[in-house]
């Protein structure tokens, strides 16, 4: 958990230190009116007490309340802007990391662990940096200073408040040892659910073509049963504590003041009148220690389940991208739309074999060249390597003459206009899915795009044009109409290469 905190800003600083002012403010207001309390209850004993001294002492104590309240609140609000803003600063660190991933990396996790590390487990995070400011600063200055309060007041008294820390003491370990294992165990399974999860939906039309309906539920039911009872056994474990905390702070009270009314009556307080004040404030104090006990064993539950979420972060963050920018800039070089494989072998990370091996091939400027075989052949691998979704395991991949991995990845993909076998469209308008990595294309140029790629007709149809929403995958278009945009997105930039991975196939009545 510690590791995350590396990616705090300087003035998160600066915020925890008016934090701890707030938080000590606060529980020296709650410790002073333990001690206004002693007062009033030492002038309710005494004769002839003035009623307007009285009165004024109670609003003395109203005074301080509202000064703790409003440092209770500042400390909240504090807290609540500073864990948002951290998680804030977390997810868009996630989203820019796994968007630097290459194909390798993402493999290496699932898109559903991706998606629950950069909500999920940010969302712990939070929790555990949003609670963790109020009691992690509380309870430490809360314990400490009621505890300095109580001491050398009575030993039989003390040691019953020491009992009771003890007792709480053992029983959160007992529950840190059970439940610490399970937290990440959900962890894995919420990302196993995701999967799941978004395996029926993207394929909803095969399982309801096979009639898999069945299986898929049955499927789901299977990890969505092991997740519920992962959680109503940790939820069972955490429920124990609660009501052993107030058994053992209603015990601590009871004893105090069992044996308080036995000093008390034995003189051992001294007189009555001053030692019924100070039992009370005494009692007071007591709680204050056991509240920041119980809040601190709280904060121990609290913080491994933050702690498993926090690593599962950091593995992403310090994942090794291995297709990166060099560090000198792209080289200059007058060929124009050329590619050059130089005895090229590629093997997927972990395989023992090469997919593709002893390539050797040259794509002159002008050139169209048709990687033809059967399915498995590795003609789409092969051209993953021309803009470096992958990097060749041996040999060497030039274009333009320039190895690829001494172009700045930006500058090597913009010569490239790529259409994927599967045409991709994103949530916005037929403009936004054209104009995707530029800041602004003139419409005449889309609309030329559209013209070649043989959109024109449908789009033409449209009442908004270019203006027209696509909904998120493009689901609000046919397959022949997605692909034929994703060729125009491809076209509209004017690359010097085109690549089409089996793209043709759902346009070719049109453009064949």
């Amino acid at each position: 958990m510690l590791r995350i905190l590396k990616y705090f800003k300087w003035y998160y600083y600066i915020v925890i230190i008016l934090i701890v002012l707030l938080v000590y403010i606060q529980v020296s207001c709650d410790l002073t009116l333990a001690d206004y309390i002693q007062k009033i209850v030492d002038m309710l004993l005494a004769k002839n007490t003035d009623r307007n001294v009285l009165g004024r002492v109670a609003l003395e104590m109203a005074g301080i309340s509202v000064g703790s309240i409003l440092a209770r609140a500042s400390t909240s609000y504090l807290a609540v802007r500073m864990a948002a803003d951290f998680s804030r600063r977390l997810r868009k660190m996630i989203f820019e990391k796994v968007d630097s991933f290459s194909m390798e990396e993402i493999n290496s996790f699932s898109t559903a662990s991706l998606i629950t590390r950069t909500t999920n487990d940010v969302q712990q995070v939070q929790q555990v940096v949003m609670i963790g400011l109020n009691m992690a600063i509380t309870a430490p200055i809360m314990a400490i200073r009621g505890i300095g309060m109580v001491l050398g007041f009575s030993t039989e008294i003390t040691s019953i408040i020491a009992v009771g820390i003890v007792a709480i003491v053992l029983m959160v370990n007992v529950i840190f040892v059970v439940v610490i294992p399970k937290f990440k165990k959900i962890q894995k399974l919420i990302d196993r659910l995701n999967l799941v999860t978004r395996e029926n939906l993207t394929g909803i039309r095969v399982i309801r073509a096979y009639n898999g309906e069945q299986y898929q539920e049955e499927k789901f039911g299977e990890v969505n049963d092991e997740v519920t009872k992962t959680n109503i056994f940790v939820n069972r474990a955490m429920s124990l504590i609660d009501p052993f905390m107030f058994f053992t702070l209603n015990m601590v009270n009871l004893l105090i003041i069992w044996i308080g009314a036995y000093l008390l009556s034995n003189g051992s307080l001294g007189d009555m009148s001053v030692g019924l004040g100070r039992l009370t404030s005494y009692t007071m104090y007591t709680m204050q220690i056991i509240f920041s006990f119980m809040m601190l064993t709280f904060l121990f539950i609290l913080i491994p389940r933050g702690s498993v979420s926090a690593n599962r972060i950091m593995e992403v963050l310090n994942k090794n991208v291995k297709v990166s920018d060099p560090i000198s800039n792209t080289p200059s070089t007058d060929l124009k739309g050329a590619i050059e494989f130089k005895d090229v072998c590629f093997k997927y990370p972990h395989a023992e074999t090469c997919v593709i091996e002893n390539i050797n091939l040259s794509i002159k400027q002008g050139e169209t060249v048709a990687f033809v075989g059967s399915t498995g052949s590795g003609k789409s691998t092969l051209i993953n390597l021309i803009p470096r979704f992958y990097d060749v395991t041996m040999g060497e991949l030039l274009v333009n003459g320039v190895n690829v991995k001494d172009f700045k990845l930006k500058d090597l993909r913009s010569l490239i206009g790529y259409v994927p076998q599967q045409g991709i469209l994103f949530s916005g308008t037929i403009a936004s899915n054209l104009s995707i990595g530029e800041n602004e294309i003139p419409k005449d140029k889309m609309m030329e795009a559209i013209k070649v790629a043989q959109a024109e007709e449908f789009v033409s149809k449209l009442e908004l044009g270019l203006e027209s929403p696509i909904a998120q995958g493009g689901t609000n278009v046919s397959g022949g109409q997605k692909q034929r945009l994703s060729i125009a997105r491809a076209i509209v930039n004017n690359p010097e290469i085109y690549i089409f991975d089996d793209s043709i196939a759902p346009g070719e009545a049109f453009c064949g």
